[in-house]
């Protein structure tokens, strides 16, 4: 990939009527090859950028189902890591989490007395057997209730600006969970953004056999009546890159999952909800994931140019002559395929820089332009605080400032 800088304010010479042309064509294109699919409703974000390729019915509300394990897992993920707890440590599940106890058609790891077990093999029995007991034992074990557990996955899902989400219980299995595909979507990112090893050590696992000997009383432990469960997430080795996340499925939402991958580079994430509850809806579900997943690496990218060098541009009436300047956000974006080669850096200052003024103060852009024409533009903050300089230095730079303008 080439890269060139531009002055500041200079422009590379560009058609708009070509460009509009080319950008109408693109558009014509890709809207031709955007797939059909039978889920009710679905959203596919680049998961570096948090922008939405595709959107299908995106803000209808639908019950998450066992997509809400992810929550869980993602308050538990927060424990470890504030030191509360360990993936070690070891548990008696109690009895309001037994198998036995959990509402009739529950998913289930098969909690039972007597058995011991770590948080890491509950969480395990969460993302692979999709189990309510797993997800009841863990919310015990990090609240006093099951209530008080739920409340704080409200609070998580408030604090991250999801205004639609709403938890009553820690497993999905209540059709009164309710969330959107684009809310979810955004969960997601928070929770690939702080937890990517999650993919690795729990939603990439193929299958996990539950319970093992150790994990049972001594009475049983020549017979533990082992269970052996695949991944839910069908497309896991099927489609290349898939690596997580979380199926669900109860019939008031039809089938849901909430799906990733990785290929060259770019992650997406998929969120497909409401899939008929009909027999075959879960075939359906991974066929529309299949086809969003495909489509959305055959168009679209992940670009992360390589940063040009930024000359500290004039301080004027300050106490220094220059100052280093600082993107407001990371300069990854997300493109159509066929763009970003040839790339153009242009830097445009709103004005002079003049003192005094304080860091992290906007001061203008840098803009990304291809052979098409304008990419992206990040905003560009002081990098420190731009103290007033002495009365000679103001008065000598008010003359300079006078005559250019």
């Amino acid at each position: 990939m080439k890269s060139w800088g531009g002055g500041a304010n200079s422009r590379r010479p560009i058609t708009v009527g070509l460009l509009l042309f080319l950008s109408l064509g693109s558009a014509l294109a890709q809207s031709y090859r955007i797939p059909e699919i039978e889920s009710r409703s679905a959203v596919v974000m680049d998961a570096a950028t948090g922008h939405i390729i595709y959107d299908k019915n995106g803000g209808e509300l639908i019950p998450p189902a066992s997509m809400t394990k992810l929550m869980t897992m993602y308050l538990v993920f927060q424990e470890i890591q504030a030191g509360r707890a360990s993936l070690q440590e070891i548990i008696e599940p109690p009895p309001e989490s037994w198998a036995r106890n959990q509402l009739p058609l529950s998913s289930l790891m098969g909690l039972a007395p007597g058995q011991r077990l770590s948080i890491r093999e509950l969480l395990l029995g969460m993302a692979i057997h999709s189990g309510n007991d797993a997800a009841a034992a863990l919310a015990l074990r990090f609240a006093p209730s099951v209530a008080s557990f739920v409340d704080r996955m409200n609070q998580t899902a408030a604090a991250m600006g999801l205004e639609h989400t709403f938890f009553v219980d820690p497993s999905g299995y209540s059709e009164l969970n309710q969330t959107t595909a684009q809310e979810f979507a955004y969960f997601c990112r928070h929770y690939l953004t702080e937890y990517p090893r999650s993919l690795e050590d729990f939603h990439s696992v193929l299958e996990y056999a539950y319970p093992l000997a150790q994990h049972v009383a001594e009475p049983y432990r020549d017979a533990p009546e082992t269970r052996v469960q695949r991944n839910r997430n069908s497309l896991l080795g099927q489609v290349q890159g898939v690596d997580g996340l979380k199926t669900g499925s109860i019939p008031a939402a039809g089938f849901n999952i909430a799906l990733t991958a990785e290929r060259g580079g770019t992650r997406f994430i998929a969120v497909l909800m409401g899939a008929p509850s009909s027999p075959g809806g879960d075939r359906i579900r991974d066929e529309d994931g299949r086809r969003l997943l495909e489509w959305a690496f055959d168009e679209y990218k992940t670009l992360r140019p390589p940063l040009p060098f930024l000359e500290p541009p004039r301080v004027w009436k300050g106490r220094q002559n220059s100052t280093r300047l600082i993107f407001r956000e990371e300069p990854v974006f997300t493109v159509p395929l066929e763009r970003g080669e040839d790339l153009l850096w242009v830097l445009d200052l709103e004005g002079p820089i003049i003192a005094p003024l304080g860091a992290f103060s906007p001061v203008g852009d840098l803009i990304l332009y291809d052979s098409i024409g304008e990419l992206a533009r990040f905003r560009l903050l002081t990098a420190e605080d731009l103290e007033r300089g002495g009365f000679f230095k103001r008065l000598f730079d008010s003359i300079r400032l006078f005559f250019q303008r």
